[in-house]
């Protein structure tokens, strides 16, 4: 139903007479009517045409306008019809209450006066088109809500955008596109209809550009910009636009890129439908900073985190190595696992730790543990005072943080191995029968500690395997639970180390924590 203006009135009677006089009436103030003389013949002509006002007759052949009210208004469909009731017989306070209880908005009863009757056509009707009003912006700002909430839910420019266009289409009942300039610096623009799928279109890459200067300009905020057809169609470099376009250009920081989401204009919009549509637009702007941002510090804490790891592995005769760096997925933030493969003579020095939490400051106190192993080895190796030195430098200068670091010093050639760990997940003898070596002495910055050093001997073609627990942490399953898997699959053991890597972290999935892996057989 319009918001002012002629509306579509049914007038439900069963004399001809009466009906033609009101008929005539409605017809006067400019409405279009469709008539019915009976119940039934009414509720078929409610169903089929939806009126935006019923004027019905207490009295009638088959069912009373009584019944006939109620069945309008049980109906979730027609509820929101409002009926003015009209009797000659039926005019007793009685009479009347009882059709204003049993659903009817307004009741007349005659004779009536056709001015009367005009302004109780015209009241009902303002109070009905207000009501309306009142419910579809409503249901427009749940649904803003509901698409806001999508929008800050999304894990991809793509995402985003399409479900914005969605978002604006689907509210406004009106094509909507985007644009807006993801990570890679390249503009993307989004289209979508009423119930369609959002697609990807071309876009000319200084179309924000263009667009910034008819409004907005390089200061931040928020400008509502209407487009002509034809300037839309020139700004894009195609023929046809088709119709004009409104839409928001909103930029949340000076210096930024900023985000065009638009509807067609062809009908103009309303006061509200402008504001869903600003509203909308800096709730898109928003989070695509947002994702802009986490895509440009996930990139950073990459970069960092592997500036922080071993540059390159040394070539070491007879010795085969497999190493794996797995940033978490979700995590922005810094990791503090680390790994090391070192020279020493000939021997190899090989360390795996793991510093609690993800900041910043876990990966500088896994890179001053790193540098301070390096540095305890310079002249000579030795595993316990090399232990012994990092928990000092823990306790002594970070109190309150932990880490768990193994240390393995390999002969290639003889195979004599000794160990040191301290509270690291035991290093995995792998191949047939595949083991944990066993626990070793208390994580690093709690207490002072003995680190004992374990002597054995890895055999020719013996494969161990040091890892984070990463690896295998997940909230649902138990630790040794997921310990057991690992060495199950461990039991084999792949010629080429990098598929084996690869085998064993493809088996357990994207993980929420970072993940580090070292591989060693002894080849000789």
């Amino acid at each position: 139903m319009p918001d002012r203006g002629p509306a579509d009135v049914l007038v439900v009677d069963d004399t001809p007479a009466k009906r033609y006089v009101m008929v005539s009436w409605l017809r006067r103030a400019g409405h279009q009517v469709s008539e019915a003389s009976a119940g039934e013949e009414a509720l078929g002509l409610i169903a089929e045409r939806r009126p935006d006002l019923v004027i019905l007759d207490v009295r009638l052949p088959d069912l009373s306008g009584f019944e006939v009210c109620e069945r309008i208004k049980a109906d979730p469909a027609t509820a929101s019809i409002p009926v003015i009731q009209v009797s000659g017989n039926a005019v007793s306070v009685r009479d009347r209450a009882e059709g204003l209880e049993r659903g009817a908005d307004a009741y007349l009863s005659e004779p009536i006066e056709p001015d009367e009757f005009t302004a109780t056509v015209e009241a009902t009707l303002r109070y009905s088109r207000a009501r309306r009003r009142a419910e579809v912006m409503a249901a427009r700002l749940a649904h803003l809500a509901e698409v806001t909430l999508q929008i800050n839910r999304s894990e991809s420019f793509q995402s985003l955008l399409g479900v914005a266009v969605r978002g604006a289409s689907s509210i406004l009942g009106r094509r909507a596109t985007a644009l807006a300039v993801p990570d890679d610096k390249r503009l993307q623009r989004h289209l979508a209809g009423p119930g369609e799928v959002a697609a990807q279109a071309s876009v000319p890459p200084d179309l924000l550009e263009r667009l910034c200067a008819k409004a907005l300009g390089e200061e931040a905020g928020a400008e509502v910009l209407t487009v002509p057809a034809a300037d839309w169609a020139a700004l894009h470099g195609e023929a046809d636009a088709g119709a004009p376009v409104i839409g928001v250009l909103c930029r949340t920081k000076t210096g930024r890129p900023p985000v065009f989401l638009a509807v067609r204009a062809d009908p103009v919009l309303d006061g509200n439908e402008v504001n869903l549509l600003r509203q909308l637009g800096q709730g898109l702007a928003l989070a695509v900073d947002a994702l802009r941002a986490y895509a440009e510090e996930h990139a950073t804490s990459l970069t960092l985190q592997r500036s922080l790891l071993p540059t390159r592995v040394p070539e070491i005769p007879g010795l085969a190595v497999g190493l794996r760096y797995r940033p978490a997925r979700d995590n922005v933030e810094v990791g503090g696992d680390f790994y090391e493969v070192l020279e020493a003579g000939d021997r190899v020095l090989v360390a795996i730790g793991d510093v609690m939490g993800h900041s910043l400051h876990a990966a500088t106190i896994m890179a001053e543990l790193r540098h301070a192993l390096r540095a305890s080895v310079m002249d000579r190796v030795d595993l316990a005072a090399s232990m012994d030195l990092l928990n000092k430098i823990l306790r002594r200068y970070h109190p309150g943080m932990t880490a768990t670091v193994c240390l393995l010093l390999l002969h290639p050639r003889t195979g004599e191995l000794q160990l040191a760990n301290a509270g690291h997940i035991p290093p995995l003898l792998a191949g047939p029968g595949a083991r944990y070596h066993g626990l070793g002495n208390l994580l690093l910055g709690v207490a002072d500690e003995e680190y004992k050093v374990d002597h054995l001997v890895l055999p020719q073609g013996g494969t161990l395997m040091l890892f984070t627990d990463g690896l295998l942490e997940d909230r649902d399953v138990l630790l040794d639970v997921s310990l057991e898997r690992a060495r199950s699959l461990a039991e084999t053991v792949e010629d080429d180390l990098e598929r084996f890597c690869d085998r064993m972290l493809a088996a357990f999935g994207t993980r929420e924590d970072d993940v580090a892996l070292v591989v060693l057989r002894r080849d000789l």
